[in-house]
């Protein structure tokens, strides 16, 4: 394929990802009836912003925001820490039991959330963890550490097994060895798990749906289902608002990440 196919490929499939995002940004400013004509438009021809604040004066958005906030970096950061590790021990101690365990892994991933909801809300009854933050954030680090686990030992046996042993010829043990020097190389990684973690805690709808009886608790997702309730069937322009909203936290922290990560790659290949 010639380089200016590519381009136009590639444009195409931009605009295909970017299409439902910019028409909820135009939604987001426009009157009701501009949502109601026949004949869509691109550009509003009266944006307003009437939208957000109706979206803020209905729902708890900024303390929702808050709670989705406090839980997807807490499940990023605690399934990084406890993900890591493991990692390393899958990926440099070949054995049976080792392969069996990466392939149960993979298996976990398949099975439906539906066949667990019970179990797992029974548990956590006992435990008292139902309807608080850190029984959500459990949950959810539950479900992202597989992957993420899967993710990493990718990642560490990339890492030349020299490294450790030089590390260990100057009488660094295991955990030094991880922290000091394998670590720093696997930052692309680490940086790609925090990723994962956080949109996948950010986004989860079902499990908070579940667990979180109390409204006072509730994360972003589940305020954005208020606003399709039936006293607000035909308002989506405070939707629209709200999604967009919701949507900027992700974007941020894909922003920064972006750049750590770039960075990390550029940093591991000189130490490598």
């Amino acid at each position: 394929m010639s380089k200016p196919l590519k381009y136009v490929a590639l444009l195409a499939y931009l605009v295909f990802l970017g299409f439902p995002l910019l028409w909820l940004l135009s939604t987001s400013f426009k009157t009701q009836r501009e949502m109601a004509t026949l004949h869509p438009r691109w550009i509003p021809h009266h944006p307003t912003l009437s939208n957000f604040t109706d979206a803020f004066s209905t729902q708890d958005l900024t303390g929702s925001a808050l709670r989705s906030l406090v839980v997807a970096l807490s499940v990023a950061v605690i399934t990084v820490v406890l993900a890591l590790p493991a990692a390393y021990a899958l990926a440099r101690h070949r054995s049976l039991l080792n392969r069996v365990a990466i392939g149960w892994v993979l298996v976990s991933q398949v099975f439906p959330v539906m066949l667990i909801i019970i179990p797992l809300f029974m548990i956590l009854r006992r435990l008292d963890l139902v309807n608080t933050l850190p029984g959500l954030i459990l949950v959810h680090v539950t479900f992202t550490l597989p992957f993420a686990l899967w993710m990493l030992q990718g990642y560490v046996r990339g890492v030349p097994r020299e490294l450790e042993e030089a590390a260990a010829v100057d009488g660094a043990g295991r955990l030094r060895t991880l922290v000091r020097v394998i670590a720093p190389l696997l930052t692309p990684g680490v940086i790609a798990t925090l990723l994962f973690a956080f949109i996948s805690s950010w986004n989860e709808f079902f499990f908070a749906l579940v667990i979180l009886k109390d409204p006072d608790k509730a994360t972003l997702p589940l305020t954005l289902v208020k606003f399709t309730g039936a006293e607000q069937a035909a308002r989506l322009g405070p939707l629209a608002a709200a999604s967009v909203l919701a949507t900027i936290p992700s974007l941020i922290f894909f922003a920064v990440i972006q750049r750590r990560l770039r960075s990390g790659l550029t940093a591991g290949a000189v130490k490598g």
